[in-house]
């Protein structure tokens, strides 16, 4: 580790890492530094979609959803294996939004982003297979349209791994535990668990996400000019409710929307909440009422209703929203804000809001910013630039898949499946010069070798069982308690 830099990174969620990214890519020396792992707060607690927003157009934030399906575009492209497209079903709920009110957001959403590759809205009747088996009777038409899904801790992982190819250094388990600023370069008191060290820095980005106030504070002895509204977003995963890789966005009576989406192949994701967050930061969980929302909320459509013993598990994240004094939690701003404080001494840009889907244009914004007070040179690159492993020509998964079944004819089809999603063109790297599954070395259930752990390790920031069991990956829903123990013992012996 270097003891001077251009760009201290603190926070290593989404936009942190986008931005390191974005800022090694322009030959800045960048520190990114994260007090627990890369995606283990709001960045992995998502509802994991790139998506324009929809719901953001009843609240006129047309730049936000234009950008946001321009981004949807530029990510799709650069990130096949982790993003791919997903076509949601909106039953047309009489006693709520009329239908032509539903007709003309849609077709408003397919126009507004320019050039979209993904297929447009049209109504569908829900009469008729396989709907009319998985919703209530009385629900008779509805709306079909387009969005992505995207493996959300993946994304930030990738991302830091890039940011790390070009020239930045990424430290996890590294906290910030005091800075103070000079006329020209802040000097930051690092603590990991080997013990303290100090760093310096031109310029600090405070990208904490729920934690951006105390950052703040520890900077500046003062929140900065923003005020933060915490909003915790949890969700339920239940057993698959329904076949088909469609996934529902079902209306509620109190004007939220809530989603319900195939996950995992076995099981069905259901979210989210909107509820004001004043808890410990560091220990976020779902409350009983989200549950039983989360359950009726469903069960107002599914012909089937959603009980809590199908919950096969939950998770709860924080989004530091940027206060706009909005009425109600729901329809607070998801855009992101900066705060440049720079009249002091050497600058410190905290980063409010933001959605994963427009994560790459913040970082350009981020940059732009701070060249308004620091050399900040080259120019943004990133709109073209794969993400490692979506380098697979013409962004073709399905083809890039079957060339990968030639090449590995011995990986079970379900393991090459997941691996492909996972890793990408990254795949061969991981896989080395294996030539059969027991060349992956020790087998942990499943799809789960030990070679893919020491690339976790090696090349993922991974230090952990919970790393790799529940944010690398899901297999955490997949793999018996012993199995998931043996992971947890591999990591042990190698301490």
């Amino acid at each position: 580790m270097s003891d001077t830099y251009d760009l201290l990174v603190i926070g290593g969620g989404i936009n942190g890492a986008g931005i390191a990214r974005d800022a090694a890519g322009r030959g800045l020396r960048v520190l990114l530094v994260e007090k627990d792992d890369l995606a283990s707060h709001t960045s992995s607690a998502s509802t994991k979609l790139v998506h324009g927003g929809l719901r953001y157009l009843e609240h006129y934030e047309f730049r936000l959803v234009a950008e946001s399906l321009r981004e949807r575009e530029v990510l799709l492209r650069n990130a096949p294996h982790i993003i791919w497209p997903l076509r949601f079903v909106m039953p047309h709920e009489p006693s709520m939004r009329p239908k032509w009110m539903l007709r003309l957001g849609l077709a408003l959403y397919d126009r507004i982003g320019g050039r979209m590759s993904l297929p447009k809205s049209k109504s569908v009747d829900l009469r008729i297979a396989p709907h009319r088996t998985i919703l209530q009777d009385r629900l008779n038409a509805g709306f079909e349209y387009s969005d992505c899904w995207v493996e959300d801790a993946r994304l930030v992982v990738l991302s830091a791994r890039d940011a790390e190819e070009r020239g930045a250094e990424i430290r996890v388990g590294t906290e910030c535990i005091a800075l103070e600023r000079g006329s020209e370069r802040w000097t930051a008191s690092l603590r990991d668990e080997t013990g303290e060290r100090e760093v310096r820095a031109r310029a600090v980005v405070n990208a904490a996400g729920p934690f951006v106030d105390r950052v703040a504070q520890i900077a500046l002895g003062e929140g900065t000019p923003a005020h933060l509204r915490l909003v915790k977003g949890s969700h339920i995963i239940a057993s698959r409710r329904f076949p088909g890789e469609h996934a529902y966005i079902f209306q509620q009576p109190d004007g939220r929307i809530v989603f319900a989406i195939p996950y995992e192949r076995d099981y069905t994701l259901i979210g989210t909440t909107d509820l004001l967050y004043e808890g410990d930061l560091d220990a976020v969980d779902i409350a009983p009422e989200e549950v039983t929302y989360l359950c009726e909320a469903a069960s107002r459509y599914f012909a089937s209703p959603v009980t809590e013993d199908e919950i096969v598990s939950s998770y709860a994240g924080v989004r530091p929203l940027y206060e706009d004094n909005a009425a109600s939690n729901s329809t607070v701003t998801r855009d992101y804000v900066f705060e440049l404080e720079a009249d002091g001494g050497a600058p410190i840009l905290s980063v409010y809001g933001g959605k994963i889907t427009t994560y790459r244009k913040l970082a350009e914004h981020a940059l732009e910013k701070l060249g308004d007070v620091m050399p900040v040179e080259g120019e943004p690159w990133t709109a073209d630039a794969p993400l490692p492993g979506g380098d697979i020509k013409d962004a073709d998964f399905a083809a890039f898949l079957w060339q990968a079944s030639e090449t590995y004819p011995w990986l079970p089809p379900e393991m090459l499946m997941r691996l492909g999603r996972a890793y990408g063109t990254r795949l061969a790297k991981l896989l080395g010069e294996a030539a059969s599954l027991a060349d992956l070395g020790e087998h942990f259930g499943g799809t789960l070798y030990a070679a893919e752990l020491r690339y976790l390790v090696d090349h993922e920031y991974a230090r952990s069982a919970h790393d790799v069991l529940w944010r690398r990956s899901k297999l955490g829903l997949h793999l018996p308690e012993d199995a998931q123990q043996a992971v947890a013992e591999w990591f042990a012996a190698q301490k």
